[in-house]
């Protein structure tokens, strides 16, 4: 989302130490930060979704708009703690989910992009303030969607994956060129005809999610069809992914070059062939700037560090594993930490979304120093080293877990 205002993050903050990744206070005091942002306008079980960003130049905008995505990944992270409490509060988000959907106006299986925080207690208090259906917000919905039928065993969690996939089945799937499946439809329901890497990664996720969930083929051919189009996104002589396609579905998009496309795909597909791609996040997008590190959004803006990212790099190189993967993984972590109690507008418990105000996207869109969920839960995944493109169930102490923080 962009916003016009633009505040100069003030030098002079020292420089971030370097050590041991996350500490245990650092994750639970994260998870308090979730837990008092999911319990601004109501407590319990009621069904809502959660405010993305809170305090800083979004705060005094009133920008209190919830985030399918944000929303996601908050269940990724609550599933990741492993405790009934917070199963309990990843089943409430993915409820809302489940409502938002069974009440949109289309009623065919779809999601939007945001919706107003507003507690769900009749069909009327459903608001989308962002009525995009684009596929990478639905793929990240249907798989924590997944990850709640793997924990719960309620198949109402899986029906509604099961509709997010068919919808994008019916609606995106796409022949031209190397095929894959385009970015959605717009608020004014046009389709939208350039093709995402990241996208297709989130739905080769979600598909292969599903076909071990429902047993059923067809989800196997699916993730194939999306994982065609994210191998055809390769570029061999610089180790590193395109972000898409044109308009046009076949000519590669190469203007932009972000970090997530490259983490994500290794956190998705653990396929060595593309194992450069970590590689070339950590050597063209780390920052060093007014006393933070870690990554930027992009290539074309390293003016400050965009902390989720921080975060989707630290979880893909410790997955990756190479000789001095677990080194860097540790110091993009504590990054995160010193932000976390040092960073503009911090309350010392969530993650900021980067380092200072307006660090763009590279697509005309920018980040703020606001305190950001959806940073918060990558910070909280990557410090326990869960993907949340595998089955969360499957991560445990021989596969690498941390032990979960102790509270306060």
């Amino acid at each position: 989302m962009a916003l016009a205002a633009s505040l100069s993050f003030a030098a002079g903050a020292c420089a971030a130490p370097r050590g041991p990744a996350a500490s245990a206070e650092s994750v639970s005091d994260a998870y308090v930060f979730l837990d008092q942002m999911m319990d601004l306008y109501a407590t319990g079980t009621v069904p809502r979704l959660v405010q993305s960003f809170s305090g800083g130049v979004l705060g005094e905008r009133h920008y209190t708009s919830a985030s399918t995505y944000d929303n996601a990944v908050m269940i990724d992270a609550y599933l990741a703690q492993e405790t009934p409490e917070a199963l309990a509060r990843a089943a409430t988000i993915g409820n809302a989910l489940l409502y938002v959907q069974a009440h949109d106006p289309a009623h065919d299986g779809r999601l939007r992009a945001e919706y107003e925080p507003t507690p769900l207690e009749a069909p009327s208090d459903v608001h989308a303030t962002d009525e995009t259906s684009d596929v990478g917000n639905m793929a990240w919905a249907g798989q924590a969607l997944v990850q709640l039928y793997d924990a719960t065993g309620d198949t109402s969690y899986l029906a509604g994956a099961v509709e997010i996939g068919d919808w994008v089945q019916d609606h995106c799937r796409d022949t031209r060129g190397a095929g894959g499946y385009t970015g959605g439809l717009t608020a004014k329901g046009k389709r939208i005809r350039w093709k995402s890497t990241e996208h297709n990664i989130d739905l080769y996720a979600l598909f292969t999610l599903l076909a071990d969930a429902t047993g059923e083929a067809e989800w196997s051919t699916r993730a194939a069809w999306a994982e065609r189009f994210v191998e055809a996104m390769w570029e061999p002589k610089e180790g590193r992914f395109y972000t898409g396609t044109t308009n046009n579905g076949k000519t590669p998009e190469g203007s932009v070059r972000p970090e997530d496309v490259n983490s994500w795909s290794y956190l998705a597909l653990q396929n060595p062939r593309y194992a450069a791609s970590v590689s070339w996040d950590v050597a063209n997008l780390t920052v060093t700037a007014n006393g933070f590190s870690g990554v930027s959004f992009c290539e074309g803006d390293r003016t400050g560090v965009w902390f989720e990212g921080t975060a989707h790099l630290a979880d893909a190189l410790e997955l990756r594993d190479a000789p001095g993967d677990e080194q860097q993984a540790g110091e993009y972590l504590h990054d995160v930490e010193y932000a976390q109690y040092n960073g503009l507008n911090n309350d010392g418990l969530g993650i900021i979304a980067a380092s200072k105000n307006k660090l763009s996207t590279c697509e005309g869109e920018f980040y703020y120093a606001s305190l950001h969920t959806g940073a918060t839960a990558w910070f909280l995944l990557a410090a326990q080293r869960v993907d949340p493109y595998l089955p969360i169930s499957v991560h445990d102490a021989a596969a690498g877990r941390l032990p979960l923080a102790a509270g306060r």
